[in-house]
């Protein structure tokens, strides 16, 4: 199911993971608690339950709308441009190991 009120869908690439936890925690040695996957460029961020919310902030300074759940057993992609939840069909299940 798609969500119709998302205009964003168009964006979404056939991305590769950038890391297989938060990259710009791993970087600096921080810590997440969920991850989200851009649609976009691919960059994988922590939600905003962690406490550098790295997804919400690579969506501010890259404008990349569309993050996908990076856990196990979650296939729900985010729209923050619209603040929505939504169900894409087609998209592989990811997830962190």
């Amino acid at each position: 199911m798609t969500d119709a009120s998302c205009e964003h869908l168009d964006l979404i690439q056939d991305v590769q993971p950038s890391a297989d936890g938060c990259e710009d925690c791993l970087a600096a040695g921080g810590r997440w608690v969920h991850l989200r996957l851009c649609l976009t460029c691919g960059h994988v961020g922590c939600c905003d339950s962690s406490p550098a919310k790295h997804a919400t902030a690579h969506f501010h300074s890259d404008g990349h709308p569309l993050v996908q759940s990076f856990e196990p057993g979650e296939d729900w992609v985010w729209c923050y441009a619209d603040e929505a939840l939504l169900r894409v069909a087609g998209l592989p299940e990811r997830a962190h190991t």
